[in-house]
């Protein structure tokens, strides 16, 4: 501190002016190892400068930056996030987002870029539980995840695929522990006995009509207190949850065979095509023959 007269001047903290790439680093996994495993395809540590920003409607892949030192910030689905040291964030790049550095403390950062099945129904959990930053986990575990992808992208082996499937595996769940559940509410241990015989019915039997009276009479319940207790413990209304489960069996059905909008939405219940689009995009975000286009890319 410099004392001049009997005023005292605290030494202002430097911001750096430009971004500095400490390391960069990129694979190409086969396509055979990017249907199979988690792979990461680029790699980096960064040390941003106030200029360091991104925004972008569509991006392959999915990110996990870890905010080392200083701060930045993300908008994910429509909202902001600030982004502390110690804290992840995990970008969805098959979705509108953005994140930038604090200006003022731009952050150093750990970042990866991945693919691998069912990548989307994984971010949604994760969502859903709770992120996309997560602030309560282990900082120097992750740190230390990141550190041995890093060496295995840096010296290339015969089994790179596996190891690096197997970090981004141990990545992954150290991201869900902090979140508030960490594993979807209709896993069956979480179904108590009154509701059992009514979800089973509705998980088998999603593509046929479903009337909550059935549905009701099923558990020995009145309708109203069927559909108190179902949002209660599932977390959705019936008719939703069935929604999620027809467009979840569509997901897959597009993925993985080339029949068409009007057998696929017939085979998961819905004898509109019409209706059958609306829900799929309303749920997962694009239409029926945009998620297909894109899932084929990764095949």
């Amino acid at each position: 501190m410099t004392v001049l007269g009997s005023v005292f001047y605290a030494p202002v903290p430097r911001v750096r002016t430009q971004t500095k790439h400490i390391k960069s680093l990129t694979y190409a996994p086969s396509d055979h190892c990017l249907q199979a495993f988690y792979s990461v395809m680029r790699a980096g540590h960064v040390q941003a400068g106030p200029d360091h920003h991104f925004e972008r409607d569509n991006h392959p892949g999915h990110e996990i930056i870890l905010c080392l030192a200083g701060a930045g910030h993300a908008r994910i689905n429509g909202r902001n996030y600030d982004v502390k040291p110690g804290a992840a964030i995990w970008v969805n790049g098959h979705h509108p987002h953005a994140y930038w550095a604090d200006a003022t403390d731009p952050w150093e950062v750990y970042w990866l870029l991945f693919e691998g099945p069912r990548l989307e129904d994984v971010w949604k959990m994760f969502m859903e539980g709770g992120g996309p930053v997560v602030h309560g986990c282990d900082a120097t575990q992750k740190k230390l995840i990141f550190e041995h992808i890093f060496a295995l992208l840096e010296d290339p082996q015969p089994s790179l695929a596996l190891h690096v499937h197997a970090e981004m595996a141990r990545l992954i769940a150290l991201l869900f522990f902090p979140l508030k559940s960490a594993e979807p509410n209709e896993d069956p241990k979480h179904i108590p006995e009154t509701l059992r015989r009514a979800v089973e019915r509705m998980r088998i039997y999603h593509h046929l009509p479903l009337r909550i009276s059935e549905l009701s009479a099923l558990v020995g319940m009145s309708p109203s207190h069927f559909i108190r207790t179902f949002k209660k413990v599932m977390g959705k209304s019936p008719i939703d949850w069935v929604r999620h489960e027809r467009i979840n069996h569509a997901q897959r059905r597009l993925a993985e065979t080339d029949d068409s909008m009007k057998q696929i939405a017939r085979q998961v219940g819905y004898n509109d095509q019409f209706y059958f689009s609306r829900d799929f995009k309303a749920l997962v975000g694009v239409t029926p023959t945009d998620y297909r286009n894109r899932e084929k890319l990764k095949r």
